[in-house]
């Protein structure tokens, strides 16, 4: 089986899927929409496989695109993303089968999601501008497409598709704009032109920062992470698990592509401004997560916390590359790579059980769940899995990458360089503090969504999701687990894909599989004896509980009060509380306290109620100025539509006269 056998299996199984969807029942299109996505997905895998392992594949269809020729190719770096999302597309296809299942699901959505997966496996295969402008807005389309499920019945759906419609869009512009001038300046538009080109500074300088803009927007990097808490929560669980684990990754999968490959690197600025907004995003985004009541909404910001660590990473990796230090270098940009892989495998797993509340509830609200754990056991427990693993505590797999990363930033010091010396502490302590914020998030989403009492009738009322949906999680899980326990057998893949960056092209520094150590530094630590250590002292703890020592039993301390009520439980709101008061300048909450007295006496209070709500201060601060402006641009440009012929001629001329001008300055 060689890569393009594979590539041809993608792209057949996603039109015969699609096909199926759109044609056949309510019941069959569930399962043909559902299966060919798996379908798709494991052909991503192949295609990623076979990369990884040294198969290299290239292909020209001169007669696919209008005005372009197609290019495909595959190396190790696009074969770690098709394999990343190729194994969340298995995972979520699988559990679209039970998710969509007992209601009749609209034809567009469900013909649409292979669509989606194979559009996001053939991105990173794209080899020239044109193939990869075109596959991106494919991405873009359907996944908009996916985002607007529930458009006719909720008008935050709709609010949702038009924020990410616009930013998606926003974004295109800026990487359209970058990479037509990567290609004019270098005279062909195929990537084997753009790596050959010879830029001069300002230019290379203006085609990182462009693509930059873009690519960061579908990361979802502040400030252009506005449309990624309105519309994962308001997407199917399942399409929210493909673009929260899989569609962000290919940010990542660019910057990479034309920051370290076609411009091989570039001064130290450009990392530096990488690594400040990674920062920037992995402590607004955890800040806004831990106060966060809307489970998938909490989820979503996860997102733009653990990809602010991922180009944190390969910012501060990139500034050791600009100074030649390529054994740092590759440490960090691997520790990247793989903090990608953990988000994909944990963040599908949560969404993922997200969904599965909210099917059995219809509740996203935190505060109206509760005692979950007796009612779905099985997705408490791989929700804890994936918690476990998002909150970078060991024996989780978020705390390998996260430790691989900080072991890189320290490595850093002492040195004489300033930037260094003030960069690389700071950005131990951004991943400190993300790391603390990050474990209270998920205390609150676990203990508060799924222990305790339930506080609604449909929390009291929940059932265990359907079998496909649990085994889609299991198998999340068992990723997030082999990544945990034997993430050197990662390094493998992780050096094929430096051997793909010139400018640190060199082996991971890490070996071992019992324990990770690192090459040429000081530094080892043991996922599995770590896991071997907490299990034992679990069943020493077991072991000493029922050897016979004395027990009795009584009801737990409930202040004073008799009757334990689901009224007196911590809530999200009341759980982040102190985070609240703490920062409060950067939060800005708005709290709003309404207190009814007894007709008889204003002294005799009846009830109090509070309300807590927290807004995204950088999207209050910077988007309504943007949108007023635009408007006003708009309705300006109105005015010229006064339906005369001539002055519709005479503004297509000038339209004209401009574009060749600026062609001409560009060329």
């Amino acid at each position: 089986m060689t890569i393009g056998w594979a590539l041809l299996g993608v792209l057949v199984t996603a039109g015969l899927g699609a096909l199926g969807a759109f044609t056949t029942g309510p019941r069959l299109r569930v399962l043909i929409a559902g299966w060919s996505t798996v379908a798709v997905g494991a052909a991503g895998v192949l295609v990623g496989a076979l990369a990884l392992s040294g198969a290299t594949y290239s292909t020209t269809m001169p007669e696919l695109l209008p005005l372009s020729e197609a290019e495909i190719a595959a190396d190790a770096l696009s074969g770690m993303f098709c394999l990343l999302i190729g194994g969340v597309a298995i995972v979520t296809g699988i559990y679209s089968l039970g998710y969509f299942s007992g209601h009749t699901a609209a034809k567009t959505p469900l013909g649409v999601l292979p669509l989606f997966a194979a559009a996001m496996i053939l991105v990173p295969v794209a080899a020239n501008v044109t193939t990869f402008l075109v596959l991106w807005e494919l991405m873009a389309l359907a996944s908009l497409i996916l985002v607007l499920t529930e458009h006719r019945s909720r008008a935050a759906v709709r609010e949702a598709g038009v924020w990410y419609g616009a930013m998606t869009h926003a974004g295109l512009i800026t990487i359209m704009l970058g990479l037509v001038l990567f290609a004019s300046k270098a005279g062909g538009e195929s990537f084997a032109a753009l790596r050959e080109a010879e830029l001069s500074g300002t230019t290379r300088s203006l085609v990182f920062v462009l693509t930059f803009v873009g690519f960061g927007s579908k990361a979802g990097l502040v400030p252009l992470h506005v449309w990624l808490p309105r519309a994962h929560p308001e997407a199917p669980s399942p399409v929210s698990a493909l673009m929260s684990a899989a569609m962000v990754k290919l940010g990542l999968y660019c910057v990479l592509r034309v920051g370290l490959d076609l411009l091989a690197g570039g001064p130290r600025w450009w990392w530096l401004l990488v690594l400040i907004a990674g920062a920037i995003s992995a402590l607004y985004g955890v800040l806004q997560a831990s106060v966060a009541t809307d489970l998938k909404r909490l989820l979503g910001y996860s997102t733009t916390e653990n990809l602010g660590l991922v180009f944190l990473g390969v910012g501060a990796g990139g500034m050791f590359a600009a100074d030649g230090n390529r054994t740092l270098a590759s440490l960090l940009i691997a520790a990247a790579v793989l903090h990608a892989l953990n988000h994909a495998a944990f963040k599908a797993l949560l969404f993922l059980g997200a969904g599965s509340v909210l099917r059995a509830t219809g509740v996203r609200d935190l505060d109206g769940l509760g005692g979950l754990v007796s009612r779905m056991p099985a997705t408490t427990a791989l929700f804890g899995v994936g918690a476990l693993a998002a909150a970078a505590l060991p024996p989780g797999n978020g705390f390998v990458s996260e430790w691989l990363l900080v072991q890189g930033l320290i490595h850093g010091l002492p040195t004489a360089d300033t930037v260094v010396t003030v960069a690389m502490p700071l950005a131990v302590g951004v991943v400190a503090l993300t790391a603390g914020l990050g474990v209270v998030t998920f205390v609150k989403a676990f203990g508060v969504g799924f222990l305790a009492r339930p506080r609604s009738a449909r929390a009291a009322d929940a059932k265990e999701s359907p079998l496909s949906m649990r085994v889609a999680m299991i198998l999340a899980a068992a990723g997030c687990a082999a990544l945990a326990i034997v993430p050197a057998a990662a390094g493998p893949a992780l050096t094929a894909v430096l051997q793909e960056l010139p400018t640190v092209r060199d082996g991971v520094p890490i070996h071992g599989l019992v324990i990770l150590r690192l090459t040429d530094l000081q530094g080892q630590m043991s996922p599995f004896l770590i896991l071997t250590g907490l299990l034992l002292a679990a069943v020493l703890a077991v072991a000493l509980v029922r050897s016979g020592l004395p027990r009795r039993r009584s009801l737990v301390w409930g202040c004073g009060g008799t009757r334990l009520d689901p009224r007196m439980e911590y809530t999200a709101t009341s759980f982040a509380e102190p985070l609240t008061r703490v920062f409060d300048d950067v939060l800005r909450p708005e709290s709003d306290v309404d207190v009814t007295h007894h007709e008889e006496s204003q002294y005799l209070v009846r009830g109090v109620k509070y309300r807590q709500r927290v807004d995204d201060r950088v999207e209050q601060l910077l988007y309504p100025p943007v949108i007023a402006g635009g408007n006003k641009f708009g309705s300006t440009l109105s005015r010229l539509q006064n339906g005369s012929l001539h002055r519709y001629l005479a503004l297509g001329l000038v339209g004209l006269i401009v574009v060749l001008v600026v062609v001409g300055l560009v060329t």
